[in-house]
């Protein structure tokens, strides 16, 4: 607050006597609003879409990640394409040139389709990279032991439960079995 003086005897401005700093004198009570019906129909709504939103935000914190760590990946590659070690892209050339022909090769058939590229494409990149390609058959050979092992098990019990069970007595034309064994012992 500022304190102005004023004619010959200085008046000064008290801030406890201004309306700005003094209390009121009735007790205030809220009184809240009643609801609109656009309120209303809002807070519905947004009731009924909680359970989306909330899916959709742990969805996006899940895939934020993922999604930070391609952009990071596709980065890394540009600059390493932009520095490529020489002699790269004629490698890189012969390898999809090999894809290419696996393609033409594998003419009538959907499977030679899906196999002949890959194949081709993995024995042009073991040419350039034996050491890399020694390790990924090492790697992919353990792994396909694994779930070969684990299919055999898979077999095996499916095997035990469906294929021998003792049977029980089987209803047939003459009745049940332990019915027609019993008539065959009386015949005897």
């Amino acid at each position: 607050v500022i304190q102005r003086s004023v004619g010959p005897a200085s008046l000064s401005l008290l801030t406890f006597k201004l309306s700005l700093y003094s209390v009121p004198e009735g007790q205030s009570k809220y009184v809240e609003e009643p609801r609109t019906q656009l309120e209303e129909s809002i807070s519905h709504l947004r009731h009924y879409c909680e359970p989306y939103t909330s899916w959709c935000q742990e969805m996006y914190s899940q895939t934020k990640p993922k999604m930070q760590s391609l952009v990071q990946w596709g980065l890394d590659s540009y600059e390493y394409l932009q520095n490529a070690p020489p002699g790269f892209f004629p490698r890189l050339g012969v390898i999809g040139f090999s894809g290419v022909v696996g393609l033409l090769l594998a003419r009538g058939s959907k499977i030679k389709k899906l196999v002949y590229p890959p194949v081709f494409m993995g024995l042009a990149a073991s040419l350039y990279y034996p050491q890399q390609a020694i390790v990924f058959v090492q790697v992919s050979g353990e792994k396909l032991y694994d779930w070969g092992l684990r299919g055999y098990i898979v077999v095996e019990d499916l095997w035990k439960e469906n294929i021998q069970k003792p049977m029980g007595p089987v209803k047939g034309i003459y009745g049940t079995s332990h019915q027609l064994q019993a008539i065959v012992l009386t015949a005897t």
